[in-house]
């Protein structure tokens, strides 16, 4: 296979296929994430932005694509989109930062 890019977008169309290497599971699976998605105490608009958000957190190609696309499709526009792009970049990063002070709890302890 002669790709430059090491993920193909063409594999998101075969996502339906992760059942052919353990079909109960992968059926499972799907219908778990079916229920997931459906309307509830949130929209499915809401679930649509909340998972591109996490697309983006996880760095998932297919997931920006498939959840851009989700997003479009149920009402939400860019601004929408990017916010909650933003609301993920956010969290990542203070995540990232909280973790801190495990740093400077260790830096006290071996300089004090």
């Amino acid at each position: 296979m002669d790709n430059k890019n090491y993920y193909n977008p063409d594999d998101l169309k075969k996502f339906g296929n992760i059942t052919e290497f353990q079909e109960e599971m992968g059926k499972k699976f799907f219908e778990y994430y079916g229920e997931v998605f459906k309307e509830g105490a949130l929209t499915e608009r809401e679930k649509a932005l909340i998972a591109l958000a996490v697309a983006h957190a996880e760095q998932c190609p297919y997931c920006i694509d498939a959840y851009t696309s989700d997003c479009l499709k149920k009402g939400a526009d860019e601004e929408q989109m990017m916010e909650a792009v933003h609301v993920a970049a956010a969290i990542k990063g203070g995540a990232a930062l909280v973790h801190s002070t495990q740093m400077m709890n260790q830096v006290k302890k071996m300089t004090m």
